[in-house]
Protein backbone atom coordinates (compact mmCIF):
# COMPACT_ATOMS: atom_id res chain seq x y z
CA UNK A 1 0.00 0.00 0.00
CA UNK A 2 1.41 3.41 -0.87
CA UNK A 3 2.41 5.86 1.82
CA UNK A 4 0.10 8.75 2.56
CA UNK A 5 1.33 12.31 2.73
CA UNK A 6 3.60 12.52 5.74
CA UNK A 7 2.96 16.24 6.22
CA UNK A 8 -0.49 15.53 7.62
CA UNK A 9 0.08 14.58 11.22
CA UNK A 10 -2.97 13.68 13.21
CA UNK A 11 -3.48 13.04 16.88
CA UNK A 12 -4.37 9.58 18.15
CA UNK A 13 -6.33 9.41 21.38
CA UNK A 14 -7.36 6.45 23.50
CA UNK A 15 -10.95 5.34 24.01
CA UNK A 16 -11.20 7.00 27.43
CA UNK A 17 -10.26 10.40 25.97
CA UNK A 18 -12.65 9.78 23.07
CA UNK A 19 -15.53 9.01 25.44
CA UNK A 20 -14.81 12.19 27.42
CA UNK A 21 -14.61 14.27 24.24
CA UNK A 22 -17.90 12.88 22.95
CA UNK A 23 -19.58 13.67 26.28
CA UNK A 24 -18.06 17.09 26.95
CA UNK A 25 -16.33 18.69 24.00
CA UNK A 26 -18.85 18.58 21.16
CA UNK A 27 -16.98 16.01 19.09
CA UNK A 28 -18.77 13.78 16.58
CA UNK A 29 -17.97 10.08 16.10
CA UNK A 30 -17.29 9.15 12.47
CA UNK A 31 -17.25 5.38 12.08
CA UNK A 32 -15.41 4.39 8.89
CA UNK A 33 -16.07 0.65 9.11
CA UNK A 34 -18.22 -1.16 6.58
CA UNK A 35 -22.00 -0.91 6.83
CA UNK A 36 -22.08 -4.55 7.97
CA UNK A 37 -19.64 -3.88 10.80
CA UNK A 38 -21.50 -0.72 11.80
CA UNK A 39 -24.88 -2.49 11.80
CA UNK A 40 -23.57 -5.20 14.12
CA UNK A 41 -22.80 -2.63 16.82
CA UNK A 42 -21.59 0.96 17.05
CA UNK A 43 -21.07 3.92 19.33
CA UNK A 44 -24.27 5.78 20.18
CA UNK A 45 -24.98 8.69 17.80
CA UNK A 46 -22.17 7.64 15.45
CA UNK A 47 -22.37 8.38 11.74
CA UNK A 48 -21.13 5.70 9.33
CA UNK A 49 -19.21 6.46 6.15
CA UNK A 50 -17.20 3.41 5.04
CA UNK A 51 -13.61 4.15 4.10
CA UNK A 52 -13.15 0.82 2.32
CA UNK A 53 -15.33 -1.90 0.88
CA UNK A 54 -14.68 -5.61 0.64
CA UNK A 55 -15.25 -6.79 -2.91
CA UNK A 56 -14.62 -9.99 -4.81
CA UNK A 57 -11.43 -8.33 -6.04
CA UNK A 58 -10.33 -7.54 -2.47
CA UNK A 59 -10.40 -4.30 -0.52
CA UNK A 60 -11.08 -1.09 -2.36
CA UNK A 61 -11.22 2.45 -1.08
CA UNK A 62 -14.61 4.14 -1.15
CA UNK A 63 -14.22 6.63 -4.04
CA UNK A 64 -16.98 8.81 -2.57
CA UNK A 65 -15.65 8.89 1.01
CA UNK A 66 -14.87 12.62 1.16
CA UNK A 67 -18.09 13.61 -0.62
CA UNK A 68 -20.12 11.47 1.78
CA UNK A 69 -18.40 12.95 4.82
CA UNK A 70 -18.93 16.47 3.45
CA UNK A 71 -22.66 15.72 3.18
CA UNK A 72 -22.73 15.16 6.97
CA UNK A 73 -20.00 17.32 8.49
CA UNK A 74 -18.56 20.77 7.93
CA UNK A 75 -14.81 21.21 7.67
CA UNK A 76 -14.66 22.95 11.03
CA UNK A 77 -16.62 20.22 12.88
CA UNK A 78 -14.69 18.25 15.50
CA UNK A 79 -14.44 14.59 14.48
CA UNK A 80 -13.30 11.43 16.24
CA UNK A 81 -12.57 8.93 13.47
CA UNK A 82 -12.58 5.21 14.22
CA UNK A 83 -12.72 1.86 12.47
CA UNK A 84 -12.39 -1.62 13.95
CA UNK A 85 -8.77 -1.49 15.11
CA UNK A 86 -7.20 1.71 13.79
CA UNK A 87 -5.80 1.17 10.28
CA UNK A 88 -8.62 2.47 8.12
CA UNK A 89 -9.28 5.36 10.51
CA UNK A 90 -5.64 6.45 10.31
CA UNK A 91 -5.83 6.61 6.51
CA UNK A 92 -9.21 8.35 6.70
CA UNK A 93 -7.77 11.00 9.04
CA UNK A 94 -5.01 11.79 6.55
CA UNK A 95 -7.53 12.10 3.71
CA UNK A 96 -9.82 14.33 5.77
CA UNK A 97 -6.97 16.62 6.78
CA UNK A 98 -5.79 16.74 3.15
CA UNK A 99 -9.29 17.90 2.18
CA UNK A 100 -9.42 20.76 4.65
CA UNK A 101 -10.89 19.25 7.81
CA UNK A 102 -9.22 20.97 10.73
CA UNK A 103 -10.29 19.10 13.88
CA UNK A 104 -9.78 15.39 13.26
CA UNK A 105 -8.50 12.83 15.76
CA UNK A 106 -8.00 9.09 15.40
CA UNK A 107 -9.35 6.79 18.13
CA UNK A 108 -6.53 4.33 18.77
CA UNK A 109 -7.58 0.71 18.86
CA UNK A 110 -10.88 1.51 17.14
CA UNK A 111 -14.24 0.06 18.06
CA UNK A 112 -12.58 -3.10 19.37
CA UNK A 113 -10.83 -1.04 22.05
CA UNK A 114 -14.14 0.73 22.80
CA UNK A 115 -15.78 -2.65 23.41
CA UNK A 116 -12.80 -3.93 25.43
CA UNK A 117 -13.05 -0.85 27.67
CA UNK A 118 -16.64 -1.81 28.50
CA UNK A 119 -18.22 1.21 26.78
CA UNK A 120 -20.47 -0.76 24.44
CA UNK A 121 -22.95 -2.16 26.93
CA UNK A 122 -23.63 -5.50 28.54
CA UNK A 123 -23.47 -7.85 25.55
CA UNK A 124 -20.47 -10.18 25.32
CA UNK A 125 -17.65 -8.72 23.18
CA UNK A 126 -17.98 -11.49 20.58
CA UNK A 127 -21.51 -10.25 19.85
CA UNK A 128 -20.29 -6.68 19.35
CA UNK A 129 -16.93 -6.95 17.65
CA UNK A 130 -16.13 -8.11 14.16
CA UNK A 131 -12.89 -9.61 13.00
CA UNK A 132 -11.02 -7.12 10.87
CA UNK A 133 -10.72 -8.25 7.28
CA UNK A 134 -8.76 -5.14 6.35
CA UNK A 135 -5.40 -6.03 7.84
CA UNK A 136 -2.73 -6.62 5.17
CA UNK A 137 -1.83 -10.26 4.78
CA UNK A 138 1.43 -11.18 6.44
CA UNK A 139 3.94 -12.97 4.25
Amino acid sequence: MEDHKEHQNFVTIDVHAAKDMLNLDGYHYLDVRTVEEFNKSHVENAQNVPYMFLTEQGRVQNPDFIDQVEAIYKKDDHLIVACNSGGRASRACVDLLDHGYKHVVNMGGGYSAWVDAGFAGDKPPEELKTSCKFHPKQS
